[in-house]
């Protein structure tokens, strides 16, 4: 056969932008067998395509081909400017009212929004209200709390998420006219990214990984920001009890537009602590906030949701010289 030259192999490496090849894989692809002129040919026309940018050197044998990059040009075009996203947070049940802090946020086209919560504290009730205010949306869910393996083999409603759904669908339209869901249901837990579809309100509770993978979690965070296009994502991510940050720590913060963390408050486990960890855009100095509510109707409806701040009789202890602290009830915290 004729000697393999740089135009047959580029067309190889076509197929294989953004990945790593080898050498071995190259000559395989292009049939060459060792011995032949050809076979040092792929080697030599390899390390002139690393010079001229083609490909990367990994390791020995071994390769990156580069995917090629084209420039944006952002003026000199004419350019549309986006509106903001239309995305409604949550209501207080009782009084309809959108969680105040929502007036100051500012969501646009492509953003990410985390919410690392404790175990068994609000995260899915979160998911459920921001699911239901943007119903029109045709929003997209995937993750770990709603979907379980039927016996027929094939996925279905995990029965506490339907049981929820069910409850809510008393002051929540869930399907169209013709009784379809007008949300997306997929079961996925893992490889989000290569599930998302692109300019969709996406919402995954929640992402889990294992302890020693926890850096994973910034990779998948920007594959879902990089493919949301036009949409918007809702991540949860679980949380320690006392701590922080959710798990996967700063590289959470690295990609989030809005972090929201979710603790327990007081005794009461239906009490819930809602803190602005971050805030990439807002109108006003709401990071660092907190405010608190209660879960009602079987994880479905939030109430009483108000802002809270230190209590200044204890600094936020909890205790003073003579045990519980009798303004803010062992909390650290009161009404503002």
């Amino acid at each position: 056969m004729a000697e393999i030259t740089a135009i047959d192999i580029r067309e190889i490496l076509i197929g294989f932008q953004g990945q790593e090849i080898t050498l071995e894989k190259i000559r395989s692809e292009l049939q060459v067998e060792r011995g032949t002129r050809s076979f040092d040919a792929v080697r030599n026309i390899v390390f002139q395509l690393a010079e001229q940018g083609v490909v990367r050197y990994v390791s020995r044998g071994n390769y990156k081909v580069i995917k090629p990059v084209k420039a944006v040009q952002v003026y000199g075009t004419q350019r549309e400017r986006r509106p903001l996203y239309p995305l409604i947070f949550p209501r207080d049940f009782d009084t309809g009212m959108e969680m105040d802090f929502a007036e100051h946020l500012i969501i646009r086209e492509g953003d990410l929004i985390t919410l690392g919560g404790v175990k068994s504290k609000g995260k899915t009730t979160i998911c459920l209200n921001l699911i239901a205010e943007n119903i029109d949306k045709n929003p997209l869910l995937m993750g770990n709390e709603y979907t379980v393996m039927g016996e027929n083999g094939e996925y279905e409603p995990s029965p506490r998420w339907l049981n929820r759904m069910d409850t809510m669908s008393e002051w929540i339209q869930w399907t169209d006219v013709n009784g379809m869901d007008r949300f997306e249901l997929l079961p996925v837990t893992e490889d989000y990214v290569e599930h998302m579809k692109s300019h969709r309100f996406t919402l995954i509770d929640w992402v889990n990984l294992d302890g020693g993978r926890l850096y994973d979690i910034g990779k998948i965070l920007e594959g879902l920001k990089n493919k949301s296009g036009r949409g918007v994502t809702v991540v949860a991510i679980q949380k320690g009890e006392g701590v922080g940050n959710p798990r996967g720590g700063q590289f959470v913060r690295d990609f989030s537009d809005l972090e929201i963390l979710l603790d327990g408050f007081g005794n009461n486990e239906d009490d819930i602590m809602l803190t602005i960890k971050g805030a990439k855009e807002k109108t006003a100095p709401i990071v660092g906030k907190r405010y608190a509510y209660t879960i009602a109707g079987g994880g479905t409806k939030i109430i009483n949701f108000r802002e809270i701040k230190k209590c200044p009789k204890c600094y936020g202890k909890g205790y003073g010289k003579g045990g519980e602290c009798e303004d803010c009830f062992d909390r650290g915290w009161i009404d503002k």
